[in-house]
């Protein structure tokens, strides 16, 4: 007589099952109810659910073990309604009573509560509500579908509970983004003397990095050592995972580095570790060492690849990645991947193949629109971004907007300026009662700041919660922008005397604010205080700005001191500071000085090519002018065009220099030539130096006449009443003459005139400006 234990443990792979299937029939063993529901299960532990089906076929008296196989069959393998359909027909037909194990496999394969909730009565009924494994089946279901509540019920009255009743709990509290319910479970858990196992740990360490309890966190990591867990694997991806969430890479590494096995969710992790730390070489590099050990990427191992290497501004790689992942057809199985790949591209600025991305993708999500919205935001194309949100809102039957979409949305409508637009999305986040909701708010203070709204700002501000650094942050940025130091100032004391404590983002805008008033004593006094009483050590950021502070008040050589002195390499950001203040007080050799650098560092940024040419151009220095446009001219870049826009009536125009394709582009010239009249006869004098054409004068005065702002000004002028208060956004920094004469203009005028530049807010009233003539 054959043995045919050995053979059904030895069945690994489908065929072997077959091959076994068929010695059963020849051995006339087969018709046994156990040995066909032994093999029917055997089918299913391998995939292969069509087998299994027909052997349940080919049994004649159908118990109820192999009719709860054949349940279980159709879930294990994600035939949910197969199996939900088999459970009727168990329940109709067989004539036969479910028992205990029925239940867990089909509330499992429960869509919805409604039927879960008649399955619990079908439970009930029976009196099976206290058998272990059900009610744990039902706590589950209910915590899957957000009733947790009733799951807490059904666990609290559980006669017994065994780990992996906890467990579920544990795990839907989890689910559940409800850190504080987890965690009282486990308490109760640990009262009782009931151990944690690798899944109880696996659900509770992302918690810990939800609550930002890192105490927590480590007490888990020590009680994993001291029960031998460290050698799972589960546990360990799921560790590298947690540290990776509050930083502290060099953990995640030492987890990694001292694993027996890997498999690729570890390798996926800490990529990701990286990727979302900011570390995207460091993340790449781990990319490739992955492919040497022969481990095969898979979707989500792209959807942390993608940001990397749009970190890297990589753009070759970028192409290689979405070249893999549509040689996969990965992108038309997954939605989040496609989204990866735009904000990648987003990031590598390259927002025609991102908006291609975009419409080849066959679903889109919310996500989908945000992305594409922040991406052009992001890249300075406010108006692209403005017309996706309102195509969005077009589809709102498809896609429901979220608190991503507004933000997205009003980052745009700010870099616009256009408030009013901007205003209609605030209605529309007080709708959706959202409008306290710090990061939502947080844009709204930013937008109203930007707009020149400085009052709306603050009422924004005394609206949102302020008990993080954030909201904080966002006022003192906007009072900084509008030269308003001093009460910068004020609300940043006033934050340390509502205990809100300071963080490196704090201290960029407080810098940025003192550079922008020329408070240049206390501006070394709080970049001496940050790292002196605040424990922060200065980034580039921080730097950039004492340059830029220094540097602007025409000490020049204490900003050169400074970049020498500095712990770290400085990047473009530094230099670029350097060289603007160097152009401001026309000094030629420490620019020359500032360029070489920049060059080295940024060879591709035109602006630093254009600040160089105005250096020379300012001093007369026409050869220098033609030999730095030269070296742009070969390096293949074409400058930044200016541009200014204008609201008026809720719609935006937008102005280039010289432009005369808008449709009142006569009545807007002779508005101007009226202006020029004007202004001329109360003492205005064209400043040539701001003419970048070694041309006549008569020239001169017609391209400094001819600049984007003034083109909006005289616009708003022939659009609006009287007396009405105009606001210009510009792209590039506002030049010398134009600030004289946007003085001169809103006084013959008796208009308020708020332009906004690249670095700051002017405003324009009775001939004088906010800002000083300091800018």
């Amino acid at each position: 007589m054959i043995d045919f234990e050995p053979l059904f443990r030895s069945c690994t792979r489908a065929s072997h099952v077959k091959r076994l299937h068929a010695l059963l029939v020849v051995a006339g063993t087969f018709p046994s109810n156990f040995v066909s529901t032994r093999l029917l299960n055997l089918y299913a532990h391998l995939g292969d659910v069509c087998s299994s089906l027909s052997v349940f076929g080919q049994i004649k008296a159908k118990d109820s073990y192999a009719w709860n196989s054949m349940v279980s069959a159709y879930v294990r393998n994600g035939y949910l309604n197969e199996a939900a359909e088999m459970f009727r027909q168990f329940v109709l037909t067989s004539g036969l009573r479910p028992d205990v194990y029925t239940f867990p496999p089909v509330i499992k394969a429960c869509r919805d509560v409604v039927n879960g909730k008649k399955l619990h009565s079908c439970v009930l009924k029976l009196g099976f509500q206290s058998d272990v494994f059900v009610a744990a089946s039902l706590v589950h279901m209910y915590t899957r579908f957000g009733f947790l509540n009733i799951a807490r019920n059904l666990f609290d009255e559980m006669p017994c509970k065994d780990l992996g009743s906890w467990n579920a709990m544990i795990s839907g509290y989890c689910q559940n983004g409800d850190a504080d319910g987890a965690m009282s479970v486990l308490d109760s858990m640990r009262l009782e003397g009931v151990k944690m196992d690798s899944v109880t740990v696996c659900s509770l360490l992302p918690i810990c990095a939800q609550r930002n309890d890192l105490t927590s966190g480590m007490l888990i990591h020590l009680y994993v050592i001291k029960h031998g867990l460290e050698f799972d694997m589960f546990v360990n991806n799921a560790l590298i995972n947690m540290y990776a969430k509050f930083g502290l890479l060099s953990i995640a590494q030492w987890i990694f580095d001292g694993m027996g096995e890997r498999d690729l969710v570890s390798w996926n992790s800490l990529v990701a570790a990286y990727e979302q730390n900011d570390d995207p070489a460091t993340a790449f590099g781990f990319f490739r060492k992955m492919q040497e050990n022969g481990v095969k990427p898979d979707i989500l191992t792209l959807v942390s690849l993608a940001p990397v290497v749009g970190g890297m501004s990589d753009s070759l790689n970028g192409k290689s990645v979405h070249s893999f992942v549509v040689r996969r057809g990965w992108m038309v199985q997954n939605v989040a991947l496609g989204n990866a790949i735009m904000d990648m591209y987003a990031k590598l600025g390259i927002m025609d193949y991102a908006r291609k991305v975009f419409e080849e993708l066959p679903v889109r999500d919310v996500i989908s629109w945000n992305t594409l919205i922040t991406g052009y935001a992001q890249n300075g194309l406010a108006s692209e971004a403005i017309e996706v949100y309102e195509t969005m809102e077009e589809h709102q039957e498809e896609v429901v907007l979220n608190q991503g979409t507004w933000v997205a949305a009003i980052s745009a409508y700010s870099s616009m300026g256009a408030v009013k637009q901007g205003m209609r999305v605030h209605g529309a986040v007080i709708k959706n009662n959202i409008s306290s909701d710090v990061y939502v708010g947080t844009c709204l203070i930013d937008m109203y700041g930007k707009c020149g709204e400085i009052d709306d700002a603050m009422k924004m501000f005394l609206q949102v919660p302020r008990d993080t650094s954030v909201p904080w942050n966002a006022i003192i940025s906007c009072h900084g922008i509008h030269g308003h130091g001093k009460e910068a100032l004020a609300i940043f004391e006033k934050m340390q005397a509502e205990g809100v404590k300071p963080d490196h983002i704090t201290f960029v805008a407080l810098l940025s604010a003192c550079s922008h008033s020329g408070m240049v004593d206390e501006g070394q006094r709080w970049f001496q205080s940050m790292q002196e009483e605040f424990a922060i050590k200065p980034g580039l950021k921080h730097f950039g700005c004492m340059v830029d502070l220094l540097g602007r008040a025409g000490h020049l050589e204490k900003a050169y001191d400074l970049i020498k002195s500095m712990p770290f390499r400085p990047d473009s950001t530094i230099w670029g500071a350097l060289l603007g203040a160097c152009k401001i007080h026309g000094n030629v050799e420490m620019g020359a000085v500032a360029s070489k650098q920049l060059f080295e560092v940024d060879s591709e940024n035109t602006g630093y090519y254009v600040l160089l040419s105005n250096i020379f151009a300012n001093v007369g220095k026409w050869e220098g002018v033609k030999v730095v446009r030269s070296l742009a001219r070969d390096r293949g870049l074409k400058k930044t065009p200016g541009w200014s826009s204008i609201e008026v009536n809720g719609s935006i125009d937008v102005f280039y220099m010289g432009n005369r394709s808008h449709p009142r582009s006569d009545e807007i010239y002779q508005q101007l030539r009226i202006l020029t009249a004007k202004i001329k006869s109360v003492g205005y004098v064209p400043d040539y130096r701001d003419v970048l054409q070694d041309v006549e004068d008569d020239e001169k005065d017609d391209i400094l006449a001819s600049h984007s702002e003034r083109l909006a000004i005289a616009f708003g002028i022939i659009s609006t009443p009287p007396k009405t208060a105009l606001r210009i956004f510009k792209n590039l920094r506002v030049c010398g003459d134009c600030h004289t004469a946007t003085k001169l203009i809103s006084s013959v005028t008796q208009r308020e005139i708020i332009v906004r530049d690249s670095n700051r807010f002017h405003h324009f009233r009775g001939g004088a400006c906010s800002c000083g003539d300091y800018w």
